[in-house]
């Protein structure tokens, strides 16, 4: 099965192509450029570099979110628009989960059997959500994409990180587990993460690209919908929408 998948959640995002479990390619975007100043071009360039038309793709995948609302759009509505002319059904993947799935390095080789996503949702919070842990399928870290289901402990939010910090921590003295913790906003919570979750050592600033984690878990198939079906996860509501209601 070859899949096609791509990432808009992240600043810089990523596309690959993946025939069955093996990644054929991965390029991510300069993050100079906006997603929809470099999309659909990114796409069709990775294409092009192994020799493969948008009609030989079997299945197309993307990160569905939450992320920046321009970036989803922008991303989703490209993944539907080659799905919908080349008759294919398309899989979405929640950001957070291809993120926790991401924290093979962070876990420490599985000593921590939870495992956070932490991700910058700007305005002075973050994308949070807890997982159960999962076992890496990747050796060196760079795309590990476990393929069996996760179980989620805490789900996906967008609030203060002081706020979330004390609901893991709550949950974590019932459950009696440690956590790894991933995300490019770990940097500037760290000590408040070491301090509420005691994870010192198990944890992770650097996110790998996420478009393989989401094509692997499309070639060990994950449910896929009409492109008409595929939805954002937004967590939060837009500014838009926020500033409408403060008018009211």
């Amino acid at each position: 099965m070859l899949v096609l998948a791509l990432d808009t959640s992240t600043a810089a995002g990523s596309v690959a192509l993946v025939r069955d479990a093996e990644l054929l390619g991965c390029s991510v975007g300069n993050t100079e450029r906006t997603h929809g100043e470099r999309l659909p071009g990114d796409v069709t360039a990775l294409l092009a570099a192994h020799e493969c038309a948008a009609s030989a793709v079997d299945v197309y995948a993307v990160c569905c979110g939450p992320g920046s609302f321009t970036g989803l759009r922008v991303g989703l509505a490209t993944i539907q628009a080659l799905a919908f002319v080349n008759g294919r059904r398309v899989v979405t993947v929640p950001t957070l989960e291809a993120v926790a799935r991401a924290a093979a390095p962070a876990n420490g080789g599985g000593k921590a059997p939870l495992v956070g996503a932490w991700m910058n949702a700007h305005r002075g919070e973050v994308f949070a959500a807890l997982f159960e842990s999962p076992a890496a399928d990747g050796a060196d870290g760079s795309v590990a994409a476990a393929v069996g289901p996760l179980v989620e402990i805490a789900e996906p939010v967008a609030s203060a990180p002081e706020v979330v910090a004390q609901q893991w921590r709550d949950l974590l003295r019932a459950d009696g587990r440690r956590v790894a913790v991933i995300g490019d906003a770990v940097g500037p919570a760290r000590s408040l993460l070491e301090r509420e979750l005691d994870c010192a050592g198990l944890l992770a600033e650097t996110v790998p690209p996420l478009a393989p984690i989401a094509a692997r878990l499309a070639a060990h198939g994950r449910t896929a919908v009409q492109p008409h079906a595929a939805r954002p996860v937004y967590v939060r509501r837009p500014d838009a929408v926020l500033a409408r209601l403060k008018l009211q």
